[in-house]
């Protein structure tokens, strides 16, 4: 892959003023912010809202289920009652994974179509869209009468959310140096995570019920505003706008979709997919069963606490926002590949410990929550810059959309797998956790295989 000269990469970002570089960032950053708020909105409320609305649709006994849930606490059902209470709570979990299966299919394909649409229209109005897009149809949520059509809304407000990332980072990338790119790229990612722990925040002073979920709905709503302002007042890439214009006079075509599947990109964009992958599978199909896990044990406690998923939430993200807000300084210090490496070794002793050795109602847990939510950090502040620096500007956010958004993919693949072992461990969450969470011992192989992209230079043609 040929490299400009870094007086050339200098030129084109001197024409980025500071004022619009800090608009740049802000624009960004409280874009995936609210991209936070959605992650926290489908583990916090979406298992709460499939019990509420089996209840509206009538596909469960209301009365019969919250009379058996109460009396689960305080003595032990008869055989038959507990496998009715079980059958329900399992449809309720079943939902649960299908919910969180269409945030990842839909941010994966909106990763793939706002993704093109920033390397086709421009990064701000790819941007602008995304954002509108899962505002809107969070609000549309509000409204919905049994989880079929809670399933079809997500999947769409998702696809908006997969459209945020590839976008923001790509811009943010583009408007800074080669130094401070990784440090402002990491920004996003701890943005996101500033974003569930405000959103678990509010949670531990409202309830999320089955009887009251619907409000977080209306908070996922409010950027849409964000969505205009990014549209109508936010200046394009220089480097985006320098590669249309490179394009247009010579023979060259646009970036293709599927160009980076093919030569010299191929190989980079499969490391890039396997390195986004591991630490998805490691949050969505391992970490994020804490929560589920959390409420039901609250729920069924002899005295009932309904915020202790929210507090479940402050904690991994709390410890997650450090981590994001390191990545990138850490990368630059010890190298990328190190950095991700250690990462992957921490994030899976952590995890095996975790889902062996504690419980929910236990003093620790929340400690070795926020002991993986930390490495989660790490991994979620060191992906904005590294997938960038694999691909050159004109298909800079298809490349990144692509790896970051084919490991949701694959990610939804294995919840799929995690529903079917909700069966056959009985709704055991620590076993399933167990198992799932071994994914980062791969996080460690694959790491080994990818290029240093500390001495590359991100104006690549």
């Amino acid at each position: 892959v040929r490299s400009r000269g870094l007086g050339d990469v200098y030129k084109r970002q001197a024409f980025v003023s500071q004022r619009t570089r800090l608009g740049i960032v802000i624009v960004a950053v409280v874009a995936w912010f609210f991209g936070g708020v959605q992650i926290s909105i489908t583990n916090l409320a979406l298992r709460s809202a499939a019990v509420g609305l089996m209840e509206e649709a009538g596909w469960i006994d209301e009365v019969r289920y919250r009379e058996l849930t109460s009396q689960s606490r305080t003595e032990v059902l008869s055989d038959s009652d507990q496998t009715q209470l079980t059958t329900w709570n399992t449809m309720a979990t079943k939902w649960y994974a299908w919910f969180q299966c269409a945030f990842l299919f839909g941010a994966a394909g909106g990763g793939f179509i706002f993704g093109r649409l920033g390397d086709i229209l421009g990064r701000t109005k790819a941007l602008a869209l995304s954002v509108s897009v899962f505002s809107a149809f969070t609000g549309f949520s509000y409204f919905v009468t049994d989880p079929f059509e809670l399933l079809v809304l997500r999947f769409i407000a998702c696809m908006g959310i997969g459209g945020t990332w590839p976008n923001g980072v790509a811009l943010v990338t583009e408007a800074f140096s080669k130094i401070a790119g990784p440090i402002m790229a990491s920004l996003i990612g701890m943005a996101g995570n500033i974003g569930i722990f405000a959103m678990s925040s509010l949670a531990t002073r409202v309830e999320v019920t089955p009887d009251s979920w619907r409000w977080v709905m209306l908070v996922g709503a409010i950027p849409l505003v964000l969505g205009v302002i990014v549209w109508f007042f936010i200046p394009e890439s220089p480097s985006w706008l320098a590669s249309r214009k490179e394009t247009a006079q010579s023979s060259r075509k646009v970036g293709s979709s599927l160009e980076v599947f093919r030569s010299p990109y191929g190989r980079l964009t499969l490391i890039g997919i396997a390195l986004a992958t591991i630490p998805l599978i490691g949050g969505w199909g391992s970490a994020n069963w804490m929560m589920p896990w959390a409420d039901e044990a609250g729920s069924m406690a002899e005295t009932p606490d309904p915020f202790l998923k929210a507090r479940v939430g402050q904690a991994r993200a709390l410890t997650s926002i450090l981590g994001s807000f390191l990545a990138g300084w850490i990368s630059l210090q010890v190298g990328r590949r190190l950095t991700y490496f250690v990462t992957s070794l921490g994030a899976l002793l952590v995890a095996q410990y975790a889902f062996r050795f504690t419980a929910p109602m236990e003093s620790d847990f929340l400690i070795w929550v926020a002991f993986l939510g930390f490495f989660n950090g790490i991994y979620f502040g060191w992906l904005p810059f590294f997938l960038p620096e694999l691909f050159p500007t004109r298909i800079r956010a298809t490349g990144a959309g692509v790896s970051f958004n084919f490991g949701r993919i694959l990610t939804a693949l294995t919840i799929f797998f995690t529903g079917t072992l909700i069966t056959w461990f009985n709704g055991d969450y620590a076993r399933i956790g167990q198992v799932t969470s071994f994914v980062f011992a791969l996080g460690m192989i694959c790491i080994l295989f990818a290029p240093d992209t500390s001495k590359r230079d991100v104006e690549m043609t």
